[in-house]
């Protein structure tokens, strides 16, 4: 029987890992778009920063924050967006969309959400494998927030960030849904990129990018009638919800005398 190559053990038991790494990359939906019909963010994004840059300087300085930040709430919402699954980023929302965002409640509302999320988990990929950036845990030799996920992430690229695409993306979808909620809904989505860095696994740069290869991915899916019919449906159906919940909030309301 031929002997297994080290690397190859290794990859078999990462991915054969229950619940591990394998369980994060696995698609909770079809994307919209896959990443060779998504702008090619090795085009029109920066390189990262070099590590004798004046760039890196920024990079390193926000790894720092983001270390002292840890054993703060703020660390504690950091693990919470570590785990990028439709039902978590859906709860995550939920709150700043002013909805309970679920399959069961929201079924039109929660397809639109996950397929755009793994529509922007794809955008970062062909730039992640061009550059092959390692991770901020990994060039500095230090634990992380999250410790269950550092091994898999370990031969994953750094830049851009993916969950930050994933949240940004989510929160660029949800605010045309709700224009009402603007305000909250970008300041959550921008928290999944701040997390990132809080965590260890992301330098501010790759927070950046992620965030345009996300905008980027959007504004293309703005040209897809899959994306554009499922759009409908989601306006459609938030409409009808909060129409009956006005509804309800009114008949309930004591009438006033005259």
């Amino acid at each position: 029987m031929p002997s297994i190559a080290p690397l190859t053990f290794f990859l078999i038991l990462i991915l054969s890992l229950p619940g591990g790494a394998l369980a994060q990359d696995n698609l909770d939906a079809t994307p919209f778009l896959y990443r060779n019909q998504l702008p090619d963010g090795v085009q029109y994004l920066p390189p990262p920063p070099q590590t004798d840059s004046d760039d890196f300087v920024d990079d390193w300085l926000g790894y720092q924050w983001g270390k002292s930040m840890r054993t703060t709430p703020r660390g504690e919402m950091a693990i919470r967006d570590a785990d990028y699954h439709t039902d978590v980023i859906a709860k995550g929302f939920s709150p700043a969309f002013g909805m309970d965002i679920s399959q069961e409640n929201t079924p039109q509302i929660y397809t639109l959400l996950s397929r755009t999320i793994e529509t922007g988990k794809q955008a970062v990929r062909t730039t992640k494998k061009f550059y092959s950036r390692k991770r901020p845990y990994v060039e500095f030799d230090e634990p992380t927030l999250v410790p269950e996920h550092e091994l898999f992430n370990r031969i994953s690229g750094s830049y851009p960030s993916g969950h930050t695409a994933m949240g940004w993306s989510a929160a660029l979808v949800l605010l045309e849904i709700h224009p009402q909620a603007a305000e909250a809904i970008l300041k959550r989505g921008y928290e999944y990129g701040e997390s990132r860095i809080i965590a260890g696994y992301h330098y501010r740069s790759d927070v950046h990018a992620g965030r345009m290869a996300a905008s980027a991915a959007v504004a293309r899916l703005h040209a897809d009638p899959g994306f554009l019919d499922q759009m409908q449906k989601a306006k459609d159906e938030f409409l009808r919800l909060s129409t009956s919940k006005n509804k309800n909030i009114l008949s309930k309301t004591p009438h006033q005398k005259q």
